[in-house]
């Protein structure tokens, strides 16, 4: 039976059936062997997150030969994206065979695209590299991953808003930190983004990328075009008054100290016999 499951979600007949089944084994239902050891998908997550990315790459080289490196990269994070690639999981039906013990909903976000990535992983071992790229180009690309569609979309909200920054010459800083519940098995952070010091977003995910983009987006979305002028407004007379501050100190410390010169005595006569 899971034989012709795997062949309908990726059109292959596994030669290594024991790979597939530990690719669907997320860690909160680790197999612990009698040495310690945990068994579970992320070492073929880890894998297959490679070989989508090489194959991704080599497909957007030959798909635009005229676009840059920064789009080609752009286009590449949305398509190999954990919001991406869960999405493929769960229309292929690869989210019914994956087996967890998490009832986290936060950590269960991407828990089928992080599967999906570890069927690859598996697809590449029991078959090998020419066969995984025809699978994603042919099918998964074509079928799952619309191309058209992310070109339009926008998900790197952090790179766009530290571009911003820098070409308006604002600092731009993140302060992330993990919640006090956080565990290996259920990691929660949460982060704030700084421009020129100011808190401007925030946000929270299961890891520091998702919590500081997701801050991003709440900075997008919380402000307006006239939002957005008013805090530049803002931060330029902060700007202003603290070099003025300055300014004033630094006058104040350099002007010359003006002393005042008694007038001398006038000696009489009689004074200067006596």
């Amino acid at each position: 039976m899971f034989f012709r499951a795997v062949d309908d979600m990726f059109g292959v007949i596994p030669h290594n059936i024991e790979l597939y089944k530990l690719a669907l084994i997320h860690k909160s239902a680790s197999i612990v062997l009698e040495d310690g050891q945990h068994i579970n998908n992320e070492r073929l997550e880890f894998l297959g997150d490679a070989v989508i990315e090489s194959v991704s790459s080599d497909y957007l080289f030959i798909e635009f030969p005229d676009k840059s490196e920064g789009f080609l990269t752009q286009l590449r994070s949305k398509m190999v994206s954990r919001q991406s690639l869960n999405s493929v999981a769960k229309r292929i039906g690869l989210d019914e065979y994956v087996i967890t013990n998490s009832s986290n909903n936060s950590s269960q976000k991407h828990i089928y695209g992080d599967a999906f990535e570890a069927m690859i992983g598996a697809i590449y071992l029991d078959q090998g590299y020419d066969f995984v790229n025809r699978l994603l180009i042919n099918k998964i690309f074509v079928d799952y991953i619309k191309v058209d569609s992310l070109l339009e979309s926008e998900t790197d909200f952090k790179s766009r808003l530290i571009e911003w920054c820098q070409k308006n010459h604002h600092t731009i800083e993140f302060s992330t930190a993990h919640d006090k519940t956080y565990s290996t098995a259920h990691p929660f952070f949460y982060s704030k983004v700084l421009i020129d010091g100011m808190e401007v977003g925030y946000g929270a995910g299961e890891s520091k990328k998702e919590a500081e983009q997701r801050a991003c987006y709440s900075v997008s979305q919380g402000f307006s075009d006239n939002d957005c002028t008013k805090l530049m407004d803002k931060l330029d007379n902060l700007d202003a008054n603290n070099q003025k501050g300055e300014k004033g100190e630094k006058t104040a410390s350099s002007a010359p100290v003006k002393r005042i010169r008694k007038p001398r005595q006038k000696v009489t006569k009689n004074e200067e016999s006596a």
